[in-house]
């Protein structure tokens, strides 16, 4: 059974609900409240003439962002479309500023659609506070927050040009980050009150909001009885929420949100009990081979003995968390080990690539597993190291790395966020992968429709650009069963820092060719450097073998930073796109505790005008290990991304294996906090 992590009910319901637009907040109007740490939200509802599509996430404890997507029902797409509503997209962020205390309120400042069109384009600071079963907020906006312009710029005696509010073709383009909008223009109070009602799931709400209808963007103009909003949300679950509401005084708004904690994603493991610590001994070491690999998640390469160490050599294929297969191992070496092995080596390595040594004394991992208090000398006694040498002595188990391996499940393809709406493929693949030594892989993967709705497309984009990845519908509706990838790939250690990597096949859905791919991380680094140059051809539409003309070099430099802050790496990229673009790419992302990651990024490139729609590039993704939804544990993941819009500039190879991921283990990491975990 998959244990979400509950959603407060109570009083403590109180101030967590989805705006109309996402993010926290009460319907139009949003409030200071953060949701809890690693909360993600995602949200849809109707206000006539108006759905909106949204997402949201709680990275750290005080900073909200998200995306939405605003559908105008009667308004066009643009004028080569019929029957196709106007689509916006906006991002958001909301950064607290003083937490409540017992006399001061919640403060935030925050930044509605800063980087889409701007059409709904907001800046606000908002108060909030709670007295028993009442939250009352208030707050002040600019922009679309302010269109009632209640008062004139309360920064207009800083400078002048706050008097004013640019709007687009004076300075702000489409797709931009409007630095130039900000906090400037009339202003609006607005606020509201939440009230938790005796029945725990139901939370009554009242706004006064600061838009003036009268002047909606595109001309949209709707009548507007009254600026006071009334509305309810009620919780049916833990993870779904109803939300209703009277709006502008004459308009109804329903929605539904869907919400869960991806910090507190979790499931109860029913892995194979580790090995008792004087289990009688295997009958050869092939069989503590098999074991290791059974019990402690070590697909074992090599095991040597030189002197008082025994020294295994092998990738993890189970546990995320190193400390949990090093104390598994310990027990198992131990039932089997000469009385003279003082010491267990464990030298990692991942797809031929070695990653480090961790070092653990047996006697005092012997005393650990039977008294807690021993549990400290034992941790402190483990140490770990870059591998510098190859191993010596005596070989005592050496496993042929030839092996075949199969897996199958189901995929889904989607590109939301043009004006055909949300197109989809729900298909099923099958992968396989056999590796020909330590360091070489032939890899392929079979994708077959289920089902779609892909008859819907049609590229309508005006860009000058190559059509790279504007394609997608082609390729999704053109082929039932097709190759996604076949390639194979080699690994290389250069140096004692420096890795590489060369492949060539059918690298993606689209694009076939070769490349290569060096990596210098230096053992336990926070820093680390990537390159990557590819030739690339596009694929014929029906994803076999056949060749389209277009090719083009592609590749990117890359810095990779583990920050320290807030768990947070930051990767920068910088180099020529599919399209022949030049340009960057920025990813933050942040992992919590259990593993789960999410994160965003944006890409600017030189295309100008010829990029298409907007002038820049942007996602916002979630990746999950699988042993979040499984009774067993696994080092797999699975990764969902939302991209606004393809576009064909600022558009990547999508390639298969990256180094850095690859050589993940090569930091330490979590290792001393998971250490608690190793005895499970």
């Amino acid at each position: 059974m998959l244990l979400w992590m509950a959603s407060p009910t109570s009083a403590n319901n109180l101030g967590s609900g989805q705006s109309d637009f996402g993010g926290v907040g009460l319907m139009q109007t949003p409030t200071a409240r953060m949701a809890e740490f690693g909360h993600f939200a995602a949200s849809w509802n109707r206000t006539e003439p108006y759905r909106r599509f949204s997402i949201f996430a709680q990275p750290t404890d005080w900073l909200e962002v998200g995306f939405r997507y605003v559908s105008v029902e009667n308004r066009d797409y643009n004028t080569f479309t019929q029957n196709r509503s106007y689509l916006d997209k906006g991002i958001d962020a909301k950064f607290r500023l003083m937490q409540e205390s017992r006399y001061w309120p919640e403060l935030a400042l925050g930044f509605r659609d800063a980087g889409g069109t701007t059409l709904y384009g907001s800046e606000y600071l908002v108060a909030s506070k709670r007295w028993h079963d009442l939250d009352f907020s208030l707050g002040i906006g600019w922009g679309y927050l302010g269109n009632a312009a209640d008062i004139d710029s309360p920064l207009g005696w800083v400078n002048q040009r706050f008097d004013n509010r640019p709007g687009q073709g004076e300075g702000v383009d489409t797709g931009e980050f409007a630095l130039n909008q900000l906090f400037r223009g009339p202003a609006s109070p607005f606020g509201g009150i939440e009230y938790q009602t005796p029945w725990d799931p139901l939370v009554l709400q009242l706004e006064y909001e600061g838009n003036d209808y009268a002047n909606e963007p595109q001309d949209n103009d709707q009548p507007q009885d009254s600026r006071f909003n009334l509305g309810a949300r009620y919780r049916l679950t833990d993870n779904f929420e109803l939300h209703a509401g009277w709006q502008r005084g004459n308009t109804a708004m329903a929605g539904l949100t869907f919400s869960t904690n991806l910090a507190g994603l979790s499931q109860v493991k029913r892995d194979p009990p580790p090995a008792p610590i004087n289990a009688p001994p295997e009958k050869d070491w092939p069989a503590v081979a098999a074991k290791l690999q059974d019990n402690a998640g070590i697909r074992v390469d090599e095991i040597r003995q030189d002197g008082e160490e025994l020294i295994v050599t092998g990738e993890p294929v189970t546990f995320r968390n190193l400390a949990k297969s090093e104390g598994r191992a310990g027990r198992i070496l131990h039932a089997n080990a000469d009385e003279a092995v003082d010491t267990f080596h464990y030298r990692w390595q991942n797809r031929g690539l070695g990653l480090r040594e961790d070092v653990h004394d047996r006697s005092t991992l012997v005393t650990a597993t039977t008294s807690q208090d021993a549990e400290t000398a034992h941790r402190y006694g483990i140490y770990s190291r870059a591998l510098l040498d190859e191993p010596s002595g005596e070989v005592l188990y050496h496993d042929d790395p030839q092996r075949f391996s199969w897996s199958t499940g189901p995929a889904i393809e989607q590109n939301f966020g043009g004006p055909d709406g949300y197109l989809y493929r729900l298909s099923a693949f099958a992968s396989a992968e056999y590796t020909t030594d330590s360091n070489g892989w032939l890899s392929g993967s079979l994708t077959a429709t289920l089902a779609d709705n892909l008859d819907k497309y049609e590229y309508i984009a005006d860009s000058d650009l190559p059509r790279v990845r504007t394609h997608i519908g082609d390729y999704l509706a053109e082929a039932d069963v097709g190759i996604s990838n076949l390639q194979y790939t080699r690994t290389a250690e250069l140096g004692d820092d420096l890795y590489a990597m060369g492949y060539g096949g059918l690298l993606e859905t689209m694009y076939a060719g070769a490349g290569g791919e060096l990596l210098y991380r230096p053992f336990n680094s926070d820093l680390a450097l990537g390159l990557d140059m590819n030739w690339v051809q596009q694929r014929e539409f029906d994803q076999q073998f056949g060749l389209r003309d277009y090719n083009t070099w592609t590749g990117h430099a890359t810095a990779y930073w583990e920050t320290g802050f807030e768990d947070m790496l930051a990767q920068l990229s910088v180099g020529r796109y599919l399209a022949g673009d030049y340009g960057a790419t920025l990813d933050v992302s942040r992992e919590f505790d259990n593993g789960a990651r999410i994160g965003a990024w944006t890409t600017f490139t030189d295309a100008g005008d010829a990029y298409g729609e907007g002038s820049f590039d942007k996602a916002f993704y979630v990746s999950i290990p699988l042993d979040a939804f499984f009774v067993r544990s696994s080092r797999s993941r699975s990764t969902i991304a939302w991209q606004p819009l393809t576009r064909d500039g600022g558009a990547r190879l999508q390639r298969q294996y990256q180094l850095y991921g690859i050589t993940n283990d090569r930091n330490l990491g979590r290792y001393w906090e998971d250490y608690e975990d190793s005895w499970d």
